[in-house]
Protein backbone atom coordinates (compact mmCIF):
# COMPACT_ATOMS: atom_id res chain seq x y z
CA UNK A 1 0.00 0.00 0.00
CA UNK A 2 1.29 3.78 -1.10
CA UNK A 3 1.04 5.82 1.89
CA UNK A 4 -0.49 8.23 -0.49
CA UNK A 5 -3.81 6.27 -0.48
CA UNK A 6 -3.75 7.04 3.36
CA UNK A 7 -6.10 9.98 4.73
CA UNK A 8 -4.90 11.65 6.98
CA UNK A 9 -5.39 14.76 9.89
CA UNK A 10 -2.85 17.17 11.78
CA UNK A 11 -4.78 18.51 14.91
CA UNK A 12 -2.16 21.06 16.63
CA UNK A 13 -3.12 21.20 20.61
CA UNK A 14 -2.03 25.15 21.27
CA UNK A 15 -3.38 27.70 23.29
CA UNK A 16 -1.67 30.67 21.69
CA UNK A 17 -1.77 28.70 18.19
CA UNK A 18 -5.80 28.56 18.39
CA UNK A 19 -5.30 32.65 19.20
CA UNK A 20 -3.14 32.77 15.73
CA UNK A 21 -0.63 34.33 18.64
CA UNK A 22 1.90 31.93 17.22
CA UNK A 23 2.60 30.37 13.56
CA UNK A 24 2.18 26.16 14.03
CA UNK A 25 5.65 25.30 12.67
CA UNK A 26 5.16 21.81 13.80
CA UNK A 27 1.87 20.84 11.86
CA UNK A 28 3.69 22.40 8.61
CA UNK A 29 6.78 19.20 9.24
CA UNK A 30 3.84 17.03 9.92
CA UNK A 31 2.63 17.71 6.47
CA UNK A 32 5.56 18.23 4.53
CA UNK A 33 7.11 14.90 6.40
CA UNK A 34 3.45 12.84 5.33
CA UNK A 35 3.52 14.43 1.49
CA UNK A 36 6.70 13.96 1.07
CA UNK A 37 6.24 10.21 1.31
CA UNK A 38 3.19 10.48 -1.44
CA UNK A 39 0.75 10.71 1.60
CA UNK A 40 -2.96 13.03 1.77
CA UNK A 41 -3.30 14.99 4.48
CA UNK A 42 -7.25 15.99 4.12
CA UNK A 43 -8.02 17.78 7.45
CA UNK A 44 -5.94 20.30 9.75
CA UNK A 45 -7.27 21.78 12.77
CA UNK A 46 -5.24 24.09 15.47
CA UNK A 47 -7.68 24.15 18.99
CA UNK A 48 -7.31 25.45 22.43
CA UNK A 49 -5.48 22.83 25.09
CA UNK A 50 -8.96 21.97 26.13
CA UNK A 51 -10.11 18.25 26.66
CA UNK A 52 -13.39 18.40 25.75
CA UNK A 53 -12.30 20.31 22.36
CA UNK A 54 -9.91 17.89 22.03
CA UNK A 55 -11.64 15.13 22.24
CA UNK A 56 -14.76 16.77 19.69
CA UNK A 57 -12.18 16.92 17.16
CA UNK A 58 -10.34 13.61 17.38
CA UNK A 59 -14.02 12.13 17.01
CA UNK A 60 -14.96 13.96 13.88
CA UNK A 61 -12.08 13.34 11.81
CA UNK A 62 -12.71 9.52 13.42
CA UNK A 63 -16.05 9.01 13.05
CA UNK A 64 -17.38 11.72 10.62
CA UNK A 65 -14.41 12.33 8.22
CA UNK A 66 -13.64 8.86 8.37
CA UNK A 67 -10.01 9.32 8.28
CA UNK A 68 -7.62 6.82 8.03
CA UNK A 69 -4.56 8.14 10.23
CA UNK A 70 -4.74 11.37 13.06
CA UNK A 71 -1.14 13.01 14.27
CA UNK A 72 -1.51 15.55 16.81
CA UNK A 73 1.15 17.26 17.57
CA UNK A 74 1.56 19.36 20.87
CA UNK A 75 0.15 18.74 24.39
CA UNK A 76 2.35 16.20 25.48
CA UNK A 77 4.65 17.66 28.33
CA UNK A 78 4.26 18.18 31.67
CA UNK A 79 2.98 21.49 32.16
CA UNK A 80 -1.00 21.85 33.43
CA UNK A 81 -2.41 22.57 30.03
CA UNK A 82 -0.95 19.24 28.47
CA UNK A 83 -3.80 17.19 28.32
CA UNK A 84 -3.73 15.96 24.30
CA UNK A 85 -2.86 11.94 26.00
CA UNK A 86 -5.70 12.32 28.16
CA UNK A 87 -7.67 13.42 25.35
CA UNK A 88 -6.65 10.66 23.07
CA UNK A 89 -7.10 7.98 26.01
CA UNK A 90 -10.47 9.14 26.14
CA UNK A 91 -11.56 8.76 22.84
CA UNK A 92 -9.38 5.67 21.41
CA UNK A 93 -10.81 1.67 22.21
CA UNK A 94 -7.02 -0.11 22.07
CA UNK A 95 -3.69 1.75 22.64
CA UNK A 96 -0.73 1.27 20.22
CA UNK A 97 2.10 1.43 23.01
CA UNK A 98 5.13 0.34 20.22
CA UNK A 99 4.28 3.16 18.42
CA UNK A 100 4.78 5.58 21.42
CA UNK A 101 7.77 3.51 22.91
CA UNK A 102 9.45 3.88 19.39
CA UNK A 103 9.32 7.42 19.27
CA UNK A 104 10.15 7.85 22.91
CA UNK A 105 13.52 5.13 22.25
CA UNK A 106 14.35 6.49 19.09
CA UNK A 107 14.63 10.56 20.39
CA UNK A 108 16.15 9.41 23.34
CA UNK A 109 19.35 8.38 21.37
CA UNK A 110 19.32 12.67 21.16
CA UNK A 111 17.95 13.89 24.21
CA UNK A 112 17.31 12.92 27.60
CA UNK A 113 14.19 15.06 27.85
CA UNK A 114 12.54 12.45 25.58
CA UNK A 115 11.62 10.54 28.53
CA UNK A 116 9.12 13.63 29.68
CA UNK A 117 6.89 12.66 26.66
CA UNK A 118 3.45 11.25 27.64
CA UNK A 119 2.42 10.79 23.93
CA UNK A 120 0.15 7.93 23.03
CA UNK A 121 -1.13 5.85 20.45
CA UNK A 122 -4.15 4.43 19.65
CA UNK A 123 -7.14 2.74 17.59
CA UNK A 124 -10.45 4.25 17.36
CA UNK A 125 -12.38 2.24 14.78
CA UNK A 126 -10.26 1.89 12.18
CA UNK A 127 -8.69 5.28 12.69
CA UNK A 128 -5.15 5.01 14.31
CA UNK A 129 -4.29 8.63 16.39
CA UNK A 130 -0.80 9.57 17.18
CA UNK A 131 0.45 11.95 19.78
CA UNK A 132 3.25 13.49 18.88
CA UNK A 133 5.44 16.61 20.52
CA UNK A 134 5.17 20.23 20.17
CA UNK A 135 8.40 20.76 18.83
CA UNK A 136 9.19 20.84 14.88
CA UNK A 137 12.55 19.35 15.26
CA UNK A 138 11.21 16.37 17.70
CA UNK A 139 8.21 15.76 15.43
CA UNK A 140 10.96 15.14 12.66
CA UNK A 141 12.47 13.35 14.89
CA UNK A 142 9.61 11.20 16.01
CA UNK A 143 8.31 10.64 12.05
CA UNK A 144 12.07 9.33 11.13
CA UNK A 145 11.01 6.50 13.78
CA UNK A 146 7.21 5.65 13.03
CA UNK A 147 6.43 6.70 9.09
CA UNK A 148 8.30 3.29 7.23
CA UNK A 149 5.61 1.09 9.33
CA UNK A 150 2.07 2.75 8.91
CA UNK A 151 1.28 2.17 5.63
CA UNK A 152 1.61 -1.69 7.09
CA UNK A 153 -0.42 -0.41 10.28
CA UNK A 154 -3.28 1.17 8.20
CA UNK A 155 -3.70 -1.46 5.84
CA UNK A 156 -4.24 -3.96 9.21
CA UNK A 157 -7.12 -1.52 10.11
CA UNK A 158 -8.81 -1.75 7.03
CA UNK A 159 -8.47 -5.40 7.12
CA UNK A 160 -6.53 -5.85 3.81
CA UNK A 161 -3.74 -7.23 5.23
CA UNK A 162 -3.36 -10.57 3.73
CA UNK A 163 -0.76 -11.89 4.93
CA UNK A 164 0.88 -10.15 8.47
CA UNK A 165 3.60 -12.74 8.87
CA UNK A 166 5.14 -12.20 6.30
CA UNK A 167 8.61 -10.58 6.01
CA UNK A 168 8.92 -10.24 9.41
CA UNK A 169 5.53 -8.35 9.81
Amino acid sequence: MEIRSIKTGIVTASDRGSRREREDKSGEVIKTEVEGIGGRVVAYEVVPDDLYILKETLIEFCDLRKLDLIFTTGGTGFSARDITPEATREVIEKEAPGLAEAMRAGSLRKTPRAMLSRAVAGIRGSTLIINLPGSPRAVRECLEVILPVLPHAIEILRGSCKDCGKNGM
